[in-house]
């Protein structure tokens, strides 16, 4: 994840704005995205626009006469915390859910303020202006599908790793495996609604690993630690809508499993229940941060900068386990 550009891959281009907009996705993960449309005095936003890998899609119609462009992409909640940057140099106000703001630069109740990127389309050969959302992999667009397909395979369970956009029998196994298990055919995969197949079958319980699911009216952040028998290690933020399920990327055979959760409200502040946290936890104290961490050190959280929370052992011993997080 480490790894992505963060300028969303830019393009110059002194092409008259005549055109279509579109966003073309070639990462390795389903994504959301907002544009900033800034002309003169006024800014306006619109989101979200949800492009698979190797997909485009329009996000503005028609002749364009914006003095900027601007760009906010992030990654499903599937994938835990977003591996895209969040480092734009424009703070513009979102909303959860589709939204249009026609003044975004002054926040009203319900919206977010979120950094944005300034972007500068390219004009493609059938004349509309296009940007495209790259890796540092530098995936073409079927290098780009594959790794998604990947990558999601090992978040279901399935180990399709490394996930790095080429075919082989250990990704054609695990996708062999997975289409059997939902009762699909082969031909499914190259149907436009794949990845929603995928996305679907992710946020449901299954028989296999560590599954999640939010039975609560809150967006809930979770957090796995794994012990391979020498190192513990935490990581986190996973996002679970309400209503949804998640199975965190664990690989490997870890020894043990730990879990932590809470609910968090649109500012992602920890929901409160009778002037209690809401969150699901143990004994076992972990390293966490507020945002995005992977953390193999486990001591000394405190004093090396870091948060702690209360993890919960997971027994694995039956194959699967979904712990479910409701209301108390």
């Amino acid at each position: 994840m480490a790894g992505i550009i963060p300028a969303i891959a830019l393009f110059a281009s002194a092409a008259p704005a005549q055109a279509d907009l579109k966003l073309c996705n070639r990462m390795s993960y389903v994504i959301e995205a907002a544009i900033g449309i800034d002309d003169k005095a006024a800014t306006a936003t619109r989101g979200w626009f949800r492009i698979d890998p190797a997909a485009c899609r329009v996000v503005a119609q028609g002749t364009l006469t914006a003095d900027r462009i601007l760009l906010n992409a992030r990654a499903l909640g599937v994938y835990g915390s977003s591996p895209i940057p969040q480092n734009g140099s424009d703070t513009l106000c979102i909303a959860p859910e589709n939204f249009v703001i026609a003044a975004a630069r002054q926040c009203r109740p319900g919206q977010t303020p979120a950094s944005f990127t300034q972007i500068t389309p390219t004009q493609a050969d059938d004349g509309n202006l296009v940007a495209y959302l790259a890796e540092d992999s530098e995936y073409d667009d079927e290098q780009a599908r594959l790794a998604g397909i990947q990558r999601l395979l090992v978040i279901a369970g399935y180990d399709a790793a490394p996930i790095d956009g080429v075919d082989g029998p250990k990704t054609q196994a695990a996708l062999a495996a997975f289409l059997k298990s939902r009762g699909l055919t082969a031909d499914v995969v190259q149907s436009p609604n794949f990845f929603a197949t995928m996305i679907e079958a992710v946020q449901s319980p299954s028989s296999t690993g560590l599954t999640w699911c939010n039975d609560t009216p809150h967006k809930v952040m979770a957090a796995v630690g794994t012990d391979d028998g020498k190192t513990v290690t935490s990581r986190g933020w996973y996002r679970i809508d309400p209503g949804k399920c998640l199975h965190p990327d664990v690989t490997g055979q870890p020894k043990r499993i730990f879990s932590f959760a809470e609910a968090v409200d649109a500012e992602n502040r920890t929901v409160k229940f009778k002037d209690k946290p809401l969150n699901w936890g143990g004994a076992t104290q972990l390293c966490t941060r507020e945002n995005k961490f992977e953390i193999t050190e486990q001591s000394d959280c405190g004093t090396r900068g870091l948060a702690s929370a209360g993890f919960t052992a997971v027994d694995m011993s039956g194959g699967g386990k979904t712990l479910r997080f409701a209301m108390p």
